[in-house]
C-alpha cells in the first residue's frame, strides 16, 4: 500500500500547537472533517471511542489515533508534527510529537489493518523518524511520508 493513496499534502499539518492528548484529539478530528466534509464531532467521538480501549501510542513519541466509521468514503490519513510533546499515556511514557490519523470506512476490515500495519511500519523506521523530525514544512513531510523508499518499505 503506497501512503500517497492515504494521505494528501493539505492532509500535513507541520507544527500543530496542542497541550494535550484532550486538547489535540478534537483538533485533529475537526481538520480531518473539514477535509472529508464529515461533522469533526464525529471523527472526535470515533476517535475517542478508540483511544478509551488503549492508547494509541506506539512508542517512541509517535501516536496512531485510528477509526472506522460509516461516514468515511475512503482510506484517509493525516499527519501532524507538534510544537512541543504531549502525554498520550504511552507504555514506554514518551511523550508525543509526531501523530498520523487514520480513519477508514467502516467495512473496510482487512484493508483498515494493512492500512494500519502499514503506517506502524514506516513511523517505526528510525531514519524516517528523524526525517520528519528535521522537516520544518508541510511540503517536506509529505515528500518523506509518501517517497518511494519509505512508503514501499515492508
Amino acid at each position: 500500500m503506497d501512503l500517497g493513496d492515504l494521505i494528501k499534502p493539505d492532509a500535513v499539518i507541520a507544527n500543530l500547537r496542542a497541550r494535550s492528548k484532550k486538547a489535540l484529539l478534537p483538533e485533529i478530528a475537526l481538520r480531518a472533517g473539514e477535509l472529508l466534509k464529515i461533522d469533526g464531532a464525529l471523527i472526535q467521538e470515533a476517535i475517542w471511542r478508540r483511544e478509551m480501549l488503549s492508547s494509541t501510542s506506539i512508542g517512541r513519541g509517535i501516536a496512531i489515533p485510528h477509526a472506522r466509521m460509516p461516514q468515511v468514503e475512503h482510506m484517509f490519513g493525516m499527519f501532524a508534527r507538534l510544537e512541543q510533546p504531549i502525554d498520550f499515556e504511552a507504555m514506554d511514557a514518551q511523550p508525543v510529537d509526531l501523530v498520523f490519523l487514520l480513519l477508514a470506512p467502516e467495512q473496510a476490515g482487512a484493508d483498515h489493518l494493512q492500512a494500519l500495519a502499514r503506517v506502524s511500519r514506516l513511523m517505526r523506521d528510525p531514519a524516517t523518524l528523524e526525517r520528519l523530525r528535521g522537516s520544518r514544512t508541510r511540503t517536506a513531510m509529505y515528500a518523506v511520508l509518501t517517497e518511494p523508499s519509505t512508503s514501499n518499505a515492508a
